[in-house]
């Protein structure tokens, strides 16, 4: 999965655009399951709510903004995949929390940040830059 960025101003920019729409998406997600929990939800639950509204962000960025899609044909396609990506996303977020805080007791906030940063750089960004957002030329 090495698909070229080939966006105006270089792979860096790309790369800084990312991590600045995970920054944001990481804010909504994290403002939400923090509220939740804070109305009485389970950590578990808020971490699955926060995250499909992180998601949600985060593909408007993804799309509009860090990989811009060349046609608006494209969106059902860029849809699904990134529906696929986020599920196994939200998954492992989920997982991760219930491992962290539930079974290892640590505490939930800095158990959802260990784990949003390790699902972010070795799931979400490689597979949205390769596969999701991918230009025509190098999708599978």
């Amino acid at each position: 999965m090495s698909a070229k960025v080939s966006l105006k101003g270089g792979a860096w920019r790309v790369v800084a655009r990312h991590q600045i729409g995970a920054l944001v998406a990481t804010a909504v997600d994290f403002g939400t399951m923090i509220a939740l929990v804070h109305a009485g939800l389970s950590p578990v639950a808020g971490t699955a709510i926060g995250a499909t509204c992180g998601a949600t962000a985060n593909f408007t960025m993804g799309r509009h903004w860090i990989f811009p899609a060349d046609t608006p044909a494209r969106v059902h396609r860029q849809i699904t995949r990134y529906a696929i990506v986020s599920a196994a996303s939200l998954g492992l977020n989920t997982l991760g929390e219930f491992v962290m805080h539930d079974v290892l007791r640590m505490q939930y906030v800095v158990a959802r940040l260990i784990v949003a940063v390790l699902v972010s750089l070795a799931w979400n960004y490689p597979l949205h830059r390769a596969w999701v957002f991918a230009s025509r030329a190098h999708e599978a």
